[in-house]
């Protein structure tokens, strides 16, 4: 860990390496447009880590108001409400085009399908979260690979490289993680950081600060 680097700002270096992991294998490229579907904490983190690898343009959705305004602090430049017609406000804000990249932070089937409408023709749809067990969705093998000649992926966990390059981007500043700290709560009040934590409302980060 970087001398420079607080405790709170390390608890970040996991899921961002998780992060990272995913917009290699989605092959993220500079000047590429992007949707993030879904701004928790993860989501925040692909919007922040793909302005730092070059995105050109950002857009982030979200069924929570204050989530969309972190969304926009940390690097989106447009943001909608995931109960709008996603695709058809991408297009408006994207010169008439979809998503060379999509990435779809949460398992919710609406967005699930969302990130197979979002994506442009030889775009990429990477599946970051995971689902209720037992959720399924059709493809249409016709419309998603043979016209739109698009790339579906998934991606789990970090390797030690990708934890060290996390750690590095924190450090450099190049991730700004420290706006991402919604709380910080003593180890008394864990059942409260895990309580707002499911609830998915007012926190992004909560970290716990035994000492206190």
């Amino acid at each position: 860990m970087p001398d420079n680097l607080s405790f709170d700002e390390a608890s970040f270096a996991e899921p961002l390496a998780c992060v990272y992991r995913g917009q290699r294998r989605a092959n993220i490229q500079p000047g590429q447009t992007v949707i993030v579907l879904g701004s928790g904490l993860a989501g925040l983190l692909h919007i922040n880590l793909a302005r730092a690898l070059g995105a050109g343009r950002i857009v982030a959705t979200d069924m929570v108001p204050a989530r969309l305004e972190a969304a926009e602090k940390l690097g989106a430049d447009f943001t909608f409400l995931a109960t709008d017609d996603v695709p058809a406000r991408l297009r408006e804000v994207n010169d008439g085009r979809l998503a060379e990249l999509v990435i779809v932070c949460t398992g919710a089937p609406p967005a699930l399908r969302q990130g197979l409408d979002s994506v442009d023709r030889g775009g990429t749809v990477l599946f970051f979260a995971p689902t209720e067990p037992g959720v399924s969705i059709s493809v249409s093998v016709n419309d998603v690979f043979f016209r739109n000649d698009a790339t579906l992926t998934t991606t789990y966990a970090g390797a030690p490289a990708d934890l060290a390059t996390a750690l590095e981007m924190i450090a450099s500043g190049r991730v700004q993680v420290g706006q991402m700290i919604s709380h910080r709560l003593g180890l008394e009040d864990a059942g409260l950081g895990f309580k707002l934590t499911a609830e998915a409302q007012s926190s992004l980060k909560v970290i716990i600060q035994p000492q206190k």
